[in-house]
C-alpha cells in the first residue's frame, strides 16, 4: 500500500511515517518500479503496537531499541521482553497513581453531592480545612486568564 493508504489507515501522517522510517522506528518499505513506497498491509500491526508504547508513555529511546532489537530477530525476544516488562512496572505504578487520584477526585465530587452551599470542610482532602471564607461565585475558573503565582506564594485551593 501506498503511503496515503497507510497514513489513512494507521491514523499517522505520511510527514510521522517517513520520519518513524527514518529514526528506526519503521522498516524501510520496499519500492515499487515509480520508487514510491509500498507497504506490506501487515506494517499495520507494528504501527498500532508503536502507537499503545507512545499512548503509555513508553521514551522514544526505550521504543527505538525494542524496534532495533524486532529487527534482528528471535534471538533477542528474552531482551524485548525485558524491556516490555520494565515498560509494564513503570505503566502499572502510573495506573496506581492515577488510581488514587480518582479516588480523591470522587471523594471530592461526593462531599458536594447534594449540597447548595460550599462549607470549608470539603475544602481540601490533606486534612487542612481552614478556608478562605469566600463564596465561589464571582470567581473565574481555572485556566482563565489567572497571573502565575509568585514565588513562595501557596497554590490556590481545590474546589
Amino acid at each position: 500500500m501506498k503511503i496515503g493508504e497507510l497514513a489513512r489507515q494507521s491514523g499517522l501522517t505520511p510527514h510521522t511515517i517517513r520520519y518513524y522510517e527514518r529514526i528506526g522506528l519503521l522498516p524501510r518499505a520496499d519500492r515499487d518500479h515509480a520508487q514510491q513506497r509500498d507497504y506490506d498491509a501487515s506494517i499495520l500491526t507494528w504501527i498500532e503496537f508503536l502507537g499503545r508504547l507512545k499512548a503509555t508513555g513508553m521514551p522514544i529511546r526505550d521504543m527505538l531499541r525494542y524496534a532495533e532489537l524486532r529487527a534482528r530477530g528471535a534471538a533477542t525476544e528474552p531482551e524485548r521482553r525485558q524491556l516490555l516488562e520494565r515498560h509494564r512496572d513503570v505503566v502499572r505504578a502510573h495506573v496506581a497513581a492515577l488510581q488514587d487520584c480518582l479516588l480523591v477526585l470522587d471523594g471530592k465530587i461526593a462531599g458536594y453531592a447534594g449540597t447548595n452551599e460550599r462549607t470549608n470542610d470539603h475544602d481540601s482532602d490533606d486534612g487542612n480545612s481552614a478556608g478562605s471564607g469566600t463564596q465561589d461565585a464571582g470567581r473565574r475558573p481555572a485556566g482563565s486568564g489567572r497571573r502565575p503565582r509568585a514565588a513562595g506564594a501557596r497554590p490556590a485551593r481545590a474546589r
